[in-house]
């Protein structure tokens, strides 16, 4: 397990981070705030913003983390912030004060990491989660075709196990689609069922890192969004949806080819994303 150690930042060297991340942040965010101005959407890029509902200031928004003080800082913006500390000229968030108020949360939180960062990964599921979601219905989740029409969809289901692990995949299953999963995910058993394979576990943790607030560095806070971002693509791509006048060629998993490029991938998420986990859970502990 990571440990943390108490941190003294210079007034050179936080405000250079924060300049830093803001210019990181607006980078990641460019494209979605140019087509939020034109009133325009996208159907891959936009899940992050519109699924989580964390609008592009909170990634903008610099935390040093927890146990790191900022020195010289009154005038720092954190030293305005809820859950920061000012002692003198030196500013650093207040752990105790966020822990305490947070504490169902946090425990939650940590049930879920811990637990997924000790569990070996499963790459069995293909990415069928986004194909049962439209199972023998003819209402789709995205303005898009479906790349093999609606009954060779149903076909791909119904040759296929199964197996998702993670209940915000599963609970937008179709009806006909849930009793076909080999799992029953639900939120009281999320920690005894998530498993760091899972892309929709590796998304979570720009969620989790942003429910942790001051206590996350901003740096990891764009590591997880990023993580996420790109999951999201794979997603997509290995979804039953068409994205190809979109620039996204499609990962067939209903062929052998297809599911060993998904289960490439998949496991190189993991490796991105249990590094991310530990740290997350160091922060809480």
């Amino acid at each position: 397990m990571t440990t943390l150690t108490r941190v003294v930042l210079a007034r050179s060297e936080w405000s250079e981070r924060m300049r830093e991340h803001g210019e990181r942040a607006d980078a990641l965010t460019a494209a979605r705030r140019h087509r939020a101005a034109r009133g325009e959407t996208h159907p891959v890029d936009d899940f992050l913003y519109t699924y989580y509902s964390y609008k592009p200031a909170v990634l903008r928004r610099w935390h040093p983390g927890r146990d790191v003080v900022l020195d010289d800082a009154a005038d720092a913006p954190q030293s305005g912030w809820r859950w920061y500390r000012t002692d003198g000229d030196a500013v650093t968030a207040d752990a105790e004060a966020f822990l305490a108020e947070k504490a169902p949360l946090v425990r939650a939180i940590s049930g879920i990491l811990a637990s997924t960062l000790g569990r070996a990964g499963s790459y069995g599921c293909f990415g069928m989660h986004e194909w049962a979601m439209v199972y023998q219905d003819r209402e789709t989740r995205h303005p898009v075709p479906l790349r093999l029409g609606a009954s060779g969809t149903d076909a791909v289901v119904e040759a296929h196990d199964l197996r998702c692990t993670h209940i915000d995949a599963f609970r937008f299953f179709t009806p006909d689609a849930v009793p076909r999963n080999r799992f029953a995910p639900t939120r009281d058993t999320q920690a005894q069922t998530e498993q760091p394979g899972c892309l929709h576990a590796g998304m979570d943790l720009y969620k989790w890192a942003v429910k942790l607030g001051p206590l996350v560095p901003g740096e990891v806070l764009l590591d997880a969004f990023e993580l996420a971002r790109d999951i999201r693509e794979l997603d997509m791509r290995a979804s039953p949806y068409d994205l190809r006048d979109w620039g996204y060629a499609p990962v067939a998993v209903e062929t052998p080819a297809g599911k060993a490029e998904y289960v490439a991938a998949q496991r190189g998420f993991t490796e991105r994303s249990q590094p991310i986990r530990a740290r997350l859970l160091a922060l809480i502990r």
